[in-house]
């Protein structure tokens, strides 16, 4: 009989006592909170659970009853009658009482032993047992044995044991002595996992052999419930659904590991299949990352080989490795994107398989199949991933049978199947889907390894069969804030086996592969690490191979760049018994490359919508979303697929929120390593505004803030009334940025002093200094009615970026309107009434855009980040539709 601890699961005891008739636990742990917080009385509850088929095998309690003193035992009396009541009412037969925490208690076995028996024999009168359990926390009472010693003193026929698998492995006692235990007073039996003795897990996701503890459990002759009692605030966070099925297959796969051999005890589980390795993998794709996928194929030495007879799936092969593009509409992908959508494994008897994932509680996929075509059996993982059970054997039963085979050999390049499938699911699902590939095919669960990946730790476990003919590699990221990384989110990939990785590079480089590029410093690491030879560590660098070893043997893997945002490839050699998938030093660095050449795809996304004439670079300035910090603008610019950004230094309004990184040692280091992390530059500081009061050489470490901050120009505002001061000064402000590089490009807000373009113009003539430039921002040129013949007129080399943005057409009346349409009103390019097109042709080609968007509700709303996202996404749209500068 298995039975589940309502503690396990989320919400109210309706949705605990639903979720747990639906996953088919024959009876409950009813604990005390769920309980007290039931709007049911006692008899209804009785009546829901029974209802849904569910006994209450247990009642639990938090009250200490034992080795106490005598005041606070007789309340303790009290207590239990009223108890006694509720459990009569609830048809419980059961209380669980745990060894006491309180400090009250004495150190005593003899009381502990006459107070239970006390309890016992007015349990006894209404029919009922005391189930008493070492609890690992208590103040005396810890281990089993011990409390075994005080039920023996006791004596009482009402008085027996709850043993806890936890409470037991976790204090490092030895199961076997249970044996020694009658099976009568053994009255509860529950399980959990740990993978570190401090945090409960559902059994098989931890370390403890939990085999062997329900073995000598059994071995006792007793035959009451399995219970499940794992409290995890991640499970209880789930759906309480999803969660009791998780339960369920847990217990199931652990019976089946105790009596290994026969059918799981009153459920005729089928044995776990005896697979054969990987039978294909099925990839999602489109019109616009199918050929990309294709190319990459085609590049690794495979053959288009066959076309589905009525599907529009290709079929992908070379030796055993078989992988399908699915150009099916109805996919669950986003468009351009490429992602693995089935996995198929090879199966001795995929009817028994499926058989066995239905008792699993494994959904059953439905399938449209036509007459002829081959019965495939499926399953839904947790994740939505199609699972296929499949022969690969006699041709009259073989899926292969199904493709119109065409297509001739192309070079091979060594590849011999897949090794193993990669996938990447939330922390929440991690366990879940750990679970299901367990249960289902019978898995064994790897050790889990945390890596310290380039955005933060990544968790990571794999299941495989005893023969490692499949291989499923599951990664999480535990402490995710935002993506898992940056412009590759939820990666997954196929690796491919090959028998020597260093002559497959090579082939596949003459192929035209898409091969990841590896640093040379990664190398340069090699080097110092292993003593390789020198022709060996020279053909590793040469192709991108990661080299890993252990005691075991070694491990030989290079990639394909990211195909699409989120899969790529793998080519992987095994030397010796190595089993692992990457470790602590080659997988940062191969994600840090993802990250390279994804951010660099970002960056160019554009260049093929539109010709070559709309090729930018786009910066993300720092007024778009003034509410980042600097370091959270940076990543913002990373994910969005700017190139640069924009930051702003000094405070222009008292409301506005201050970065000072000129005087933030902090913030500057952190700045600096979120620059280096991702590839953004910073392509402008501001805002070096001088007015009446202001002195140039003030800025002198503003200005050395943003060369070590890589930034090429400054933005500058004149409000000063004074002509020639303010000439002066802006002199003054540029021989003082010279020497850093930088240029200073003055800025004409029309409410300001220095107004427009023409105005701007006369300065930088009579200032006459190199490094002088103009900002052309579009809002305050429309505003400020600048002429556009003026500007075309103006040497390019006064012109270094652009801040693009459109504005309602509507011109405020005053000078409050148009600060605030320009600080928190602006518009995406092509929704305002600015001339976007117009301003652009008229200056010189290549410019970098610079986004300076400023809309203070949609950030409300959606967030900076978003926000950022989405204002790169309607200016590319926008000038992809129209003429923009050759």
């Amino acid at each position: 009989m298995l039975s589940i601890a309502t503690a396990c699961l989320s919400g109210i005891l309706d949705d605990k006592l639903a979720a747990a008739a639906a996953a088919r636990f024959q009876g409950i742990e009813l604990a005390e909170s769920d309980l007290v917080a039931s709007p049911w009385s006692p008899a209804r509850i009785r009546q829901e659970c029974a209802r849904r088929g569910l006994t209450i095998d247990l009642c639990q309690t938090s009250r200490d009853v034992e080795a106490v003193p005598p005041r606070e035992f007789a309340a303790t009396l009290r207590w239990a009658e009223r108890t006694f009541d509720v459990l009569e009412k609830l048809g419980s037969g059961t209380l669980l009482v745990r060894s006491s925490a309180s400090p009250d208690t004495v150190d005593d076995d003899d009381l502990a032993a006459e107070q239970l028996a006390a309890l016992a024999g007015r349990a006894a009168e209404r029919g009922l047992r005391i189930a008493y359990e070492a609890a690992a926390g208590a103040r005396f009472v810890n281990r089993f044995a011990h409390a075994w010693r005080i039920v023996r003193r006791a004596g009482h026929p009402a008085l027996g044991l709850c043993l806890d698998s936890f409470q037991v492995l976790a204090t490092g006692d030895d199961p076997a002595g249970i044996r020694v235990i009658p099976a009568e007073k053994i009255l509860h039996l529950q399980v959990a996992d740990s993978p570190d003795r401090r945090q409960r897990v559902l059994p098989g996701l931890g370390a403890f052999d939990l085999t062997a503890f329900v073995a000598n459990v059994l071995g006792t002759g007793y035959a009451g419930p399995l219970s499940l009692e794992v409290f995890n605030d991640v499970y209880r966070q789930e759906d309480p659904r999803h969660a009791a099925i998780d339960g369920m297959r847990s217990l199931l796969a652990l019976q089946e590991s105790v009596q290994r051999g026969d059918p799981a005890p009153g459920r005729g589980l089928p044995p776990a299949p005896e697979l054969d390795g990987h039978a294909f993998t099925e990839l999602a794709v489109d019109d616009v990352s199918g050929p990309l996928v294709a190319r990459a194929l085609t590049g690794l030495g495979f053959t288009r080989t066959g076309r589905h007879r009525t599907k529009p799936v290709q079929l992908w092969e070379q030796s055993d490795a078989r992988i399908l593009l699915n150009f099916g509409s109805q996919r669950t992908v986003e468009p351009g994107t490429a992602a693995i959508c089935a996995l198929a494994v090879s199966s001795a008897d995929p009817v028994a398989s499926t058989r066995r994932a239905e008792m699993l509680l494994a959904p059953v996929l439905p399938r449209l199949r036509e007459p002829g075509e081959a019965e495939l059996n499926s399953v839904a993982a947790p994740d939505g991933t199609a699972v296929f059970l499949v022969r690969t054997g006699a041709d009259d039963q073989t899926w292969l049978r199904d493709f119109t085979r065409a297509g001739g050999g192309a070079e091979s390049a060594g590849i011999s199947g897949i090794d193993h499938v990669s996938l990447t699911t939330s922390v929440e699902a991690f366990d879940e889907d750990t679970l299901f590939y367990r249960a289902l095919f019978g898995l064994g669960i790897s050790a889990t390894a945390e890596v310290a990946a380039p955005f933060g730790m990544i968790r990571s476990r794999a299941v495989s069969d005893d023969g490692r003919r499949v291989r499923i590699a599951l990664n999480t990221a535990p402490l995710r804030r935002g993506e898992w990384a940056p412009a590759v989110a939820d990666p997954q990939y196929v690796a491919f086996r090959s028998g020597d990785a260093v002559a497959s590079a090579e082939i596949v480089r003459g192929l035209g592969a898409p091969v990841l590029k590896i640093p040379g410093n990664y190398y340069a690491d090699l080097a110092a690490r292993f003593d390789l030879p020198a022709g060996l560590l020279g053909r590793l660098r040469e192709h991108s191979i990661l080299y890993d070893r252990d005691e075991h043997g070694a491990y030989l893997h290079f990639y394909t760049e990211i195909l699409g945002s989120r899969l790529f490839f793998a080519v992987i050699q095994r030397i010796g018994d190595h089993h692992g998938y990457g470790g602590p030093v080659s997988s940062p660095v191969r994600m840090a490359a993802h990250r390279s050449q994804r951010l660099h795809s970002l960056r160019s996304r554009d260049s093929g919508r539109a010709g070559p004439a709309t090729r930018h670079d786009f910066s993300l300035a720092h007024l778009t979303a003034l509410s980042l910090s600097p370091p959270e603008l940076v990543d913002a610019a990373a994910e969005g697929g700017y190139r640069y950004v924009g930051l702003r230094l000094t405070r222009v309004t008292p409301q506005e929120p201050h970065y000072p990184l000129a005087t933030d040692p902090a913030l500057m280091r952190t700045t600096k390593v979120r620059l280096a992390a991702t590839g953004v530059e910073v392509l402008d500081i501001e805002l070096a505004r001088i007015s009446p009061d202001d002195d140039p050489d003030d800025f002198k470490r503003f200005l050395e803030a943003g060369a070590e901050l890589g930034a090429r120009h400054v933005i500058a505002q004149l409000p000063d009334p004074d002509r020639n001061r303010k000439i002066d000064r802006y002199a003054r402000l540029c021989e003082l940025a010279r020497p850093f590089g930088l240029t200073l490009d003055l800025e004409f807000p029309s409410w300001t002093e220095t107004p427009d373009l023409h105005t701007a113009v006369r300065i930088l003539r009579e200032a006459g200094q190199p490094n002088a430039g103009i900002l052309v921002d579009l809002l305050h040129f429309a505003r400020s009615g600048s002429s556009i013949a003026e500007l075309r007129q103006l040497p390019p080399e006064w012109f270094h970026f652009v801040h693009v943005c459109d504005a309602p057409p509507a011109v405020p009346a005053t000078n409050e309107g148009l600060i605030h349409t320009a600080r928190f009103e602006r518009l995406f390019p092509g929704e305002g009434g600015i001339d976007v097109h117009g301003i652009l042709d008229a200056l010189p080609p290549g410019l970098p855009y610079a986004l300076e968007i400023p809309r203070a509700t949609l950030v409300a709303q959606v967030g900076g980040k978003q926000h950022a996202r989405m204002a790169l996404a309607a200016t590319r749209e926008y000038l992809a539709n129209g003429a923009t500068p050759p």
